[in-house]
């Protein structure tokens, strides 16, 4: 059975309790140059929460009621409803953007139509033939770092170049189809993903809703509006009050180059040409 130890990265992990008393979650950063973040997350009671959008796609082990399993998550385009279920116990890591699963790429796996392993033991879960042990909030990094030699998960350069403003080598065209393909989402979903996250933030931290327009890159109070109620589930009203439990809302930023169209953090998101399939 494939196991690993426990990385000695150091990393705090910072606790987020909910108010509604349903799901607690704890997270930290990561040194793998595959991985977004580590998560782990528990339940005190059933109850019901709001999925978010996501693009991001995940790996997550489920401990619930003696069983164990291992499931692929893949990026999450609108808010939908989700059942916890009581005494559950999670971990989640979550990819960068343009690291994907060789053989089940973020596309197909969209929208919560996730892929389960199989499993081997209470313990492990079986992958290409062999047992692998399930991976825990301490050692994610070492299975990253197994995956990554055995061939299991890569990524696509050419995602970076478009995130981090870089020169471009391929058309306009050919990048589009590595960002579909790597990432299971466009480019412009994944811009009003991650502003729309944004903006949840600012909001939960209390930020006036017209200054969380402006910071955002909304055109007006309505278009924040429409957009939070698609991809969190919530109007901007709501969310500031905090009185119902959100999937992992992790910290998130605008896009490096946001401001590069024309100076205007509109221009960015609204104009891109994108295409919207692979």
């Amino acid at each position: 059975m494939t196991q690993y130890a426990e990385s000695s990265s150091g990393r705090v992990a910072h606790t987020l309790a909910s108010p509604t008393g349903l799901l607690t979650f704890r997270d930290r950063a990561s040194d793998s140059p595959f991985v977004e973040g580590v998560w782990t997350s528990y339940s005190e009671r059933a109850g019901k929460f709001l999925s978010v959008a996501a693009a991001h796609w995940e790996i997550v082990v489920t401990r619930c009621h003696g069983v164990t399993f291992l499931t692929l998550r893949g990026p999450e385009t609108r808010a939908t409803v989700a059942d916890c279920p009581p005494d559950g116990e999670w971990v989640g890591i979550r990819f960068k953007l343009g690291t994907f699963w060789r053989e089940t790429r973020p596309l197909t796996l969209r929208d919560r139509c996730d892929l389960t392993l199989p499993t081997a033991t209470r313990h492990s879960f079986w992958l290409n033939g062999s047992a692998w042990e399930f991976p825990t909030f301490e050692n994610a990094d070492t299975f990253v770092s197994q995956l990554v030699r055995q061939g299991v998960i890569s990524r696509d350069a050419a995602v970076d170049t478009v995130i981090e403003g870089q020169p471009r080598v391929l058309s306009t065209r050919s990048i589009q189809r590595h960002f579909v393909s790597a990432t299971g989402i466009t480019h412009t979903t994944f811009n009003k993903i991650e502003r729309a996250r944004y903006a949840a933030h600012l909001l939960r931290q209390g930020v006036p809703i017209l200054d969380v327009v402006y910071r955002a890159g909304y055109f007006d109070q309505p278009h924040l509006t429409r957009s939070l109620t698609h991809l969190i589930g919530q109007t901007p009203t709501d969310i500031m009050r905090g009185t119902r439990q959100l999937s992992f809302l992790y910290k998130t930023a605008l896009p490096a180059n946001f401001y590069d169209v024309n100076s205007s953090p509109r221009g960015y998101f609204e104009r891109e040409e994108e295409i919207t399939h692979a």
